[in-house]
């Protein structure tokens, strides 16, 4: 059944590359578009998920109902753009309300040249994702010949073996952040498609942030700037594509404490000597539980990811120490010897909830002899 808000805008089609198709209409954008379809739990929080640089070269699926009430908010935004490939809800709201809002959702998608369709059955649509993984998809307004769009969508590249972390970052050389009120650190930031947000959870702490390119930055670059620590950065695509990245990472470990978030999660194992993985659809969403290891703390954390650290491949200097709930997977470890630690999950909690801001707490705290 297709809402009736979009009356009037194109007729959408979503073809997934098993031939599984959905139907809607256009909300915002026009055209056509590929990308890996996932889905996301999160009830609020759609702007933050659709300007995160890891959603970069995947179409999203909202699991709630109804998207776009409250609107869309300035300084909500995670990067500079929308970086989701196409966006698909059950409904999205004409009448947004909120006194800071300053546009709907739907005119931030068609500014932004995103496809918006709405009137999916979402719940279908997640439940096929959930039973048969994440998958190559294609959102089109302009053909709806579902064989032609299931062969266009199987000939898309694949996640794996995928790096898109070489060309999401906007910076083109170092950027000074500085603290926010008095500086107790200096901490440089590889940038792999940064959340803005994770920089202000550093900042407010008392850090200076020196960021600068992820993958274009050699270890004796960073070890040259005699940071107090390093900070690895969330960003999308597959960890094990980044072999540059992973090298230099090994020239820096021992020398600095490191601590990271997400993708940079995913390159501390592989420099540690983990392996990663391909998960069956990730975990997306903001309302996921994570055992703390150490506190035996249960913590509902922020979490957009597809990859995963094998905990098999895991060297005993490795330890675990946060552990997703849902699934059993690995969402935390630390080299004691090497001074290096990182999550899967999201602790600058944009959007979601604030269990874990105690990280940085943690991070900040060891690297500038405060208590």
């Amino acid at each position: 059944m297709e809402s009736g808000l979009s009356q009037g805008r194109s007729r959408a089609l979503l073809v997934l590359e098993d031939g599984a198709s959905f139907s809607g209409r256009a909300f915002a954008g026009e055209g056509e578009v590929a990308g890996e379809v996932v889905f996301t739990t999160s009830m609020v929080g759609y702007q933050e998920t659709l300007t995160d640089p890891s959603y970069r070269g995947q179409i999203v699926v909202f699991t709630y109902p109804l998207i776009g009430n409250y609107g869309v908010i300035p300084g909500d935004e995670e990067s500079h753009k929308i970086q989701a490939a196409g966006v698909l809800v059950r409904e999205c709201t004409p009448y947004h309300s909120n006194w800071a809002s300053e546009r709907s959702l739907a005119e931030l998608l068609d500014e932004s040249g995103v496809i918006g369709v709405e009137g999916i059955d979402t719940r279908a649509l997640t439940r096929h994702l959930r039973d048969k993984g994440a998958m190559r998809g294609i959102v089109s307004s302009v053909r709806q010949d579902v064989d032609a769009l299931c062969a266009a969508a199987s000939a898309h590249p694949t996640m794996v073996g995928l790096d898109l972390a070489s060309s999401i970052t906007e910076l083109s050389e170092p950027v000074c952040l500085p603290a926010f009120g008095k500086e107790r650190c200096r901490v440089v930031a590889l940038d792999y498609g940064v959340k803005k947000s994770i920089y202000g959870e550093l900042r407010s702490r008392g850090a200076s942030v020196l960021a600068m390119p992820g993958t274009g930055t050699s270890a004796d670059e960073v070890l040259a700037e005699k940071p107090d620590g390093l900070f690895l950065s969330n960003g999308p695509g597959d960890p094990a594509a980044l072999q540059r990245a992973i090298s230099n990472l090994r020239g820096i470990l021992g020398e600095t404490p490191i601590f990271g978030i997400c993708l940079g999660h995913q390159l501390l194992g592989l420099a540690l000597g983990c392996e990663t993985y391909k998960m069956p659809f990730g975990h997306h969403g903001a309302n996921h539980p994570v055992r703390n290891l150490h506190t035996g703390r249960i913590e509902i954390t922020s979490q957009n990811h597809g990859f995963a650290v094998r905990e098999e491949t895991m060297p005993e200097s490795v330890e675990l120490t946060h552990r997703n709930l849902y699934d059993g997977t690995v969402e935390g470890l630390r080299s004691e010897e090497l001074h290096a630690g990182s999550v899967q999950y999201h602790p600058e909690s944009s959007p979601g909830p604030r269990d874990s801001g105690y990280l940085f707490d943690e991070f900040v705290g060891s690297i500038s002899g405060a208590d």
